[in-house]
């Protein structure tokens, strides 16, 4: 299945989707540094900058993904809610969606989201005929030394796979997906040493600030490739019952 990613940073979730056997088509990202991040890492990947000015140009994908701002709907911001300059760009997200009509589209925030704008998602998700089930999720979970627990979102332009059925958060399979994971331990420790290297040809303080904070506002992959695990599954089980 194919992916186009919105508010890409440095590729989160490209990178999870990916090793959920993805592949990665388009990535939009206004930030110049994590540009340079996704040219390293995808360089046959078409890139555009801003989500605001892309339209027709896109390819259609499978699934549209992506974490849009979330400084105005968290507890950590102004509360201003999903219509500030910021968060108000889900708005973009949604004209894209209404676009593109891609078979799933995952969206990531905090969970400030759920008090600050929620519903709006979920009502310009129904209007462009998308049901949809969401789940919290904790990097802890995969073996993260920090708890880092995000609303992840999951719409489906089908009612068949409303009837399929994610389950995003089921405890079994989740704890089956853990424990499964031999590398996340050494992942989660290398990417503790990410900010403060000096060996990676990032020698300024400006440098290693936006390194930092590109690495900060990055979704934990490992996530990412359980709801595409889950979406294939998902897609198997339709294959079945077609």
């Amino acid at each position: 299945m194919t992916v186009g990613s919105l508010f890409t940073g440095i590729g989160g979730f490209d990178l999870g989707l990916e090793r959920a056997g993805f592949e990665i088509k388009f990535q939009v990202e206004i930030d110049p540094f994590c540009r340079k991040v996704l040219e390293k890492h995808w360089p046959q990947v078409k890139r555009y900058e801003d989500v605001r000015t892309v339209g027709s140009e896109l390819e259609h994908v499978d699934v549209v993904c992506g974490g849009f701002p979330c400084q105005d709907v968290s507890c950590a911001g102004p509360r201003t809610g999903i219509d500030g300059a910021r968060s108000g760009l889900w708005s973009e997200m949604a004209r894209l969606v209404r676009q593109l009509r891609p078979r799933y589209v995952i969206v990531e925030n905090t969970e400030g989201l759920l008090e600050r704008g929620f519903g709006r998602v979920l009502g310009d998700l129904a209007e462009a005929g998308y049901d949809a089930e969401w789940a919290s999720l904790r990097a802890s979970d995969l073996g993260a030394p920090h708890e880092r627990e995000r609303l992840f979102l999951v719409a489906y332009s089908d009612a068949q796979h409303g009837q399929a059925g994610l389950g995003l958060r089921d405890s079994e399979e989740w704890a089956i997906f853990a424990a499964d994971y031999p590398e996340r331990l050494a992942l989660w420790l290398a990417s503790a040493g990410l900010a403060p290297r000096m060996d990676d040809g990032i020698p300024t303080p400006l440098d290693r600030r936006l390194r930092t904070e590109a690495i900060g506002n990055a979704i934990i992959p490992q996530l990412a490739e359980w709801i595409g695990r889950r979406i294939i599954e998902a897609e198997e089980r339709l294959k079945v019952t077609a």
